[in-house]
Order: C-alpha cells, then sequence, then structure tokens
C-alpha cells in the first residue's frame, strides 16, 4: 500500500470502530424481543434488525468516506470506481442470533486497492472488540494478540462451519468426520467472522470452511494475518476473498489443515 492508503486505512479503523459500535448496541436492543424474520434461503436468514445494523454502519462509513465504494451483505455491492471497498456483513450468525444462541458479530474491513487493509469483528454480547491494520498487527480491546503456538493437530481444538446448500454439507461432514480422530477437539459455532477473530486470540487453533461470502472473511482474515497466523484456501494456496473458502491457523499446524482438506 502508498501512504495515501495507510492514512485511509488508519482513519478507516476509527470509523469502523464506531460503526461496530453503533451497530451492536442496536443488535442488543432488539435481542430477546420480537422482531421481523424473512428468509433468502431454505437455511439463510435474514431479520429487520440486520438491516437497521447494516443502514447504520453504512451512515457512518459514507459520512466520513463519501467517495468509497461499499459491499453489504444486504444492501449488495455499491459502485464506482474507488479504488478503496468496504465489505459490511451487519450480523454474521443471523441464526444464531434469531435462536438466542449468544454467537454472532459484526464485521466490517476496508480493502485498498485489492489489499484488505484495515477491520474489525465485534461481539456485542461479550463486548469484545477485535481488530487489525496492515502491517501494524491485531488487538482485543486495544491489547495484542497472536495465534496459537500448537504445533501438532492432536493437540489442536478447530472450529468448522457448514454451507447452507444442503448438498454440500455432506462434504462438509465428512471433512469434519475425517479430523475428528486426529484432533482435540472440534466446534461449530456459526460465526465465520467470529470464529477467525478466536483463531487471531489463539481461542482456536484452527478454522476451514467452505461456501462463504467476501464479507464473512475479509476482516477475520486480516484479523488472522497480522496475529501471525496464516490464510490460505483448502489446497493451502493463496487466499482469494472471491472463492468462498478458507483455511486458517497458526504456523504451527497451517500445513497439516491444508493438507487435510485437500486430501478430502
Amino acid at each position: 500500500m502508498n501512504q495515501e492508503d495507510i492514512e485511509t486505512a488508519r482513519m478507516a479503523l476509527k470509523t469502523a470502530r464506531r460503526a461496530a459500535a453503533a451497530a451492536g448496541e442496536i443488535i442488543r436492543e432488539k435481542r430477546g424481543t420480537a422482531f421481523r424474520v424473512d428468509r433468502k434461503g431454505a437455511a439463510d436468514l435474514v431479520t429487520e434488525v440486520d438491516l437497521a445494523a447494516e443502514r447504520a454502519i453504512i451512515a457512518l462509513i459514507s459520512r466520513d468516506f463519501p467517495g468509497h465504494r461499499i459491499a453489504a451483505e444486504e444492501s449488495g455491492r455499491g459502485e464506482g470506481d474507488s479504488p478503496y471497498l468496504w465489505w459490511i456483513d451487519p450480523i454474521d450468525g443471523t441464526t444464531n442470533f434469531v435462536h438466542g444462541y449468544p454467537f454472532y458479530s459484526v464485521s466490517i474491513a476496508l480493502e485498498c486497492r485489492g489489499v484488505m487493509a484495515a477491520g474489525v469483528v465485534y461481539d456485542p454480547v461479550a463486548g469484545e472488540l477485535f481488530e487489525a491494520l496492515r502491517s501494524e498487527g491485531a488487538r482485543l480491546n486495544g491489547r495484542r494478540i497472536a495465534v496459537s503456538p500448537v504445533s501438532d493437530l492432536k493437540d489442536a481444538l478447530l472450529a468448522t462451519g457448514f454451507p447452507y446448500a444442503r448438498n454440500d454439507r455432506e462434504r462438509a461432514l465428512s471433512i469434519a468426520a475425517a479430523f475428528l480422530p486426529r484432533i482435540q477437539g472440534l466446534r461449530r459455532d456459526g460465526s465465520a467472522a467470529l470464529d477467525l477473530a478466536y483463531v487471531a486470540a489463539g481461542r482456536l487453533d484452527g478454522f476451514w470452511e467452505r461456501g462463504l461470502r467476501p464479507w464473512d472473511t475479509a476482516a477475520g482474515s486480516l484479523l488472522v494475518e497480522e496475529a501471525g497466523g496464516r490464510v490460505s484456501d483448502f489446497n493451502g494456496g493463496k487466499f482469494d476473498l472471491h472463492r468462498g473458502e478458507i483455511a486458517a491457523a497458526g504456523p504451527g499446524i497451517h500445513r497439516e489443515l491444508a493438507a487435510g482438506l485437500n486430501h478430502k
């Protein structure tokens, strides 16, 4: 990134913090109350809370950076030729939110000329703000974080997710079943952004999932990288935000994780 991008990313991180806090306040006010729930697919939900949180995020970003493009889960991708593109997921883990299961997050990231430059993942239940700035590390509520030092899969606590498309779930279950005898434990919590934040903080040793959208992984992938971890596709190759699959782990087990995914 050039100097302009670096300065823009620093300012963007401040805006992302405020936007995540605003969205989090809306989410906390509405949790446990009656709200409208619609279906985008058989297992893909959207609520009026998602929409309200997304509007609040976009309003703050548009005020501070009126020329930037915005790609948000519920309102789509903005047009324009700006080299700056925001990726927004107002509630990553909407199904959890609908059911009152307290594992969901707000995910906001800024991409500068094809490079993820700044990002936040906010857990409004725990009040935890994970943030990262390209080349400046990752933090949780202001404190530096780092990925797990685990170096053997047998000692690893991993997490995964299952795709919305039901015909893809059989393969996902097959991969999970193949890993189970080789690891210490496996979790499926339902928010890819927060799972990636947990990898960055060393709470999880690794995470993989297929069938994701860019706003699911934009901020989380940067968090893992800036916390010293590795992010790739299932083959161990370069991570592509648009490919829809991610393998993230500390450097001690990433190769083993990717090899297991590639084998399947």
